[in-house]
């Protein structure tokens, strides 16, 4: 049954079950000023997995790395939302999507932030902070670095770029200090090399300096469920306004990518589960 509901939904462009047919790949090849143009890099970018059966479980999470490492990209960054899947769900364990993620293939590696839905819920919706949530340890367990307010710096092709992840904007300490602190973060960048910075939520756009040549989002899926191209409800302050792609504010740039799986209701409609990937450098 599960087939022929899948192909029906399909004609309609709605995705419940993920696999190999409904993944897009979105290109972007944005021109920063920041960025040196002798750095290329080419960046795949995943979010919102949300692992849960049947909808995107082992099986999909293998069509995915399979889809991914076929971009042959240099660097992979993970942008947060392992945990918590949809209604009607069962969850996969940590340890099982952690390998798989670990199959992921770049020369400068796979690297994480977490997000909201990766941190247990108290009321109201918000999230205490835990220095070791549970995708956290299985991410890290596998060889996977994961990001809380702090930055890298990594050298590709004799050129040396600073990657920064952002502690999550919807989690807080238990006396409601955010996580998020976008100062620690870019503080720990100590020369001029180009900054990438991964954030969860693209809310934090409006305060990212110039200084940061791109900022990587995902979380509000596209919208997720879209009628005629508008989207009823997006889990942003700001509304539509970093709903999806590339945005431009101020000669400052941000990918906010659709994501991969579901969040309450396990249904992607016209807001296809997508894998990105972004060429940096190189143009004339």
């Amino acid at each position: 049954m599960a087939p022929i509901l899948q192909r029906l939904f399909g004609l309609f462009g709605a995705h419940s079950w993920i696999d190999d047919t409904n993944i897009v790949v979105r290109r972007y090849a944005p021109k920063l000023h920041n960025w040196p143009q002798d750095l290329t890099l080419r960046v795949a970018m995943l979010s919102d997995f949300h692992f849960s059966e049947p909808w995107i479980g082992l099986q999909a999470l293998e069509a995915i790395v399979k889809k991914t490492n076929a971009l042959k990209p240099d660097i992979i960054l993970l942008v947060g939302d392992f945990d918590d899947g949809p209604l009607f769900s069962r969850p996969v364990p940590h340890d099982d999507w952690a390998r798989g993620l670990a199959r992921l293939q770049a020369p400068l590696g796979v690297h994480a932030v977490l997000g909201n839905h990766d941190y247990p819920r108290l009321i109201k919706k918000r999230h205490r902070f835990l220095a070791a949530p549970a995708a956290k340890v299985a991410l890290e367990k596998v060889g996977i670095p994961v990001q809380v307010n702090d930055a890298i710096q990594l050298t590709w092709n004799g050129k040396s770029f600073w990657l920064a992840g952002l502690g999550d904007q919807c989690t807080e300490f238990s006396d409601g200090t955010p996580l998020a602190d976008l100062d620690a973060t870019l503080a720990k960048v100590s020369d001029d090399a180009p900054v990438i910075l991964m954030a969860h939520e693209p809310d934090i756009f409006p305060e990212v300096p110039s200084r940061v040549a791109l900022t990587l989002s995902g979380h509000v899926h596209r919208g997720q469920i879209r009628f005629f191209g508008f989207a009823p409800v997006v889990p942003s302050n700001f509304g539509r306004r970093y709903l999806h792609g590339h945005i431009v504010e101020n000669s400052r740039h941000l990918i906010v990518g659709a994501g991969l799986g579901h969040s309450g209701l396990p249904l992607r409609f016209d807001a296809a589960p997508e894998i990105v990937l972004i060429e940096l450098g190189g143009q004339a």
